[in-house]
């Protein structure tokens, strides 16, 4: 069990690594503004973290880690606490349902010495919601908290978590005990939160307070419920009510349709918070968070170079190809399929006329000699327009 020491210590030592990446754990008017490589399956391997690394990501976030599997021992599981000094400041994301689970694997996690350790409590996908995971867990709260407190107490490096404004539409209505916890909810005998508010609230305030009280360190929240998946547009309202939320004292991340420089600039000026994390805008654009740097900061010494023209984009994609081809064990063709989701969605090939053939002949393509005799091609018959 661990005792009040324990937690202040673990706050401590939060704070020291929180500063290290360029956020506090103050409360800030003047917030860092770091720009995050979200966590995605099948997306966030080393081979495109060390890319996005390159062109700017304040911190990356690797794909999320089965629980279970790595308590298993699992190869292709333990495969992904792979991580370089040269990523830092990274964070390893864990999921599951177990509390005793999740602390195993946070605990086997430490020893990849990531910069944090993140919570999943947003994955949407029936796979891992509708297990109880994930964002199921948004329909069970006790559990949630159960699981981040296990995780909390179990390591030494700073936990944080990423969810969802909530399970459906009914969770972003203001209202008393928006969770649903029995009146004086007891997560354990060492540690009882208070009880809840008895004035309106929405799920999500409701729940940053709860995560905090049982000690993480920051919250990523993405502007979408469970019941919208990826539909719809990000409501960036409720992360802002949180942020200034009186009562909050951990940095607050954004998520949600974070496309574009102009965008990114309005979120932090409206909104406050303390970072932004950006996940299916990188796609086939790891240079995304230059752009926007240079764009927020037009007159900082320190932005990152990034490509500007198409045959320095394609270039970028080019050295990805091989990377992922490196990842997945020198399988050619393996690489080539992980790396086609960025081929297809990639902003260096949008918008270009009669590209439809092309653009099948890229995403059929299985060497890497069809791949960049492709690319050659798209460049030399799009590269001055």
């Amino acid at each position: 069990m661990s005792t009040t020491n324990d937690f202040s210590a673990k706050r401590s030592f939060s704070e020291a690594v929180l500063q290290r990446s360029g956020l506090t754990a103050q409360r800030s008017d003047k917030p860092s503004r770091g720009l995050f490589l979200a966590p995605m399956e099948d997306v966030t391997d080393p081979a495109f973290r060390a890319l996005c690394k390159r062109y700017g990501a304040d911190r990356v976030y690797t794909e999320f880690v089965n629980a279970d599997a790595l308590v298993r021992d699992i190869a292709s599981t333990t495969r992904k606490l792979t991580i370089s000094d040269a990523e830092r400041p990274v964070a390893i994301q864990i999921y599951g349902r177990e509390p005793e689970a999740m602390a195993e694997a946070a605990r086997i996690v430490e020893t990849a010495h990531p910069d944090f350790i993140d919570i999943n409590f947003g994955c949407p996908v029936k796979k891992v919601a509708g297990k109880g995971a994930g964002a199921g867990l948004l329909r069970d709260v006790p559990k949630m908290l159960e699981i981040a407190k296990a995780v909390v107490n179990a390591v030494h490096t700073p936990v944080t978590a990423k969810t969802r404004l909530g399970w459906d539409e009914k969770d972003l209505v203001p209202r008393i005990n928006p969770l649903g916890l029995p009146k004086h909810f007891q997560l354990s005998t060492d540690q009882l939160l208070s009880t809840f508010n008895s004035q309106p609230s929405t799920f999500i305030l409701e729940l940053a307070e709860r995560l905090q009280d049982v000690g993480i360190t920051e919250l990523a929240i993405h502007g979408r419920t469970r019941a919208q998946m990826y539909t719809g547009k990000a409501d960036w309202t409720l992360i802002g009510e949180v942020k200034n939320n009186s009562r909050m004292r951990i940095p607050i991340i954004g998520n949600g349709d974070v496309c574009t420089p102009e965008r990114a600039r309005e979120c932090f000026d409206l909104y406050g918070v303390d970072a932004i994390m950006i996940g299916r805008a990188t796609f086939g654009n790891p240079w995304i968070f230059a752009e926007m740097k240079a764009a927020m900061y037009p007159d900082s010494p320190e932005k990152p170079d990034f490509p500007v023209t198409m045959a320095e984009k394609v270039a970028v994609l080019k050295e990805h190809v091989l990377s992922a081809i490196q990842w997945c064990g020198n399988d050619e063709r393996k690489g080539i399929v992980h790396s086609r989701r960025h081929f297809a969605a990639s902003p260096v090939f949008k918008g270009l006329p009669d590209f439809k053939q092309t653009r099948i002949a890229l995403l059929r393509a299985e060497t890497v000699s069809e791949v960049f005799a492709i690319m050659d091609d798209i460049v030399a018959r799009w590269g001055n327009d």
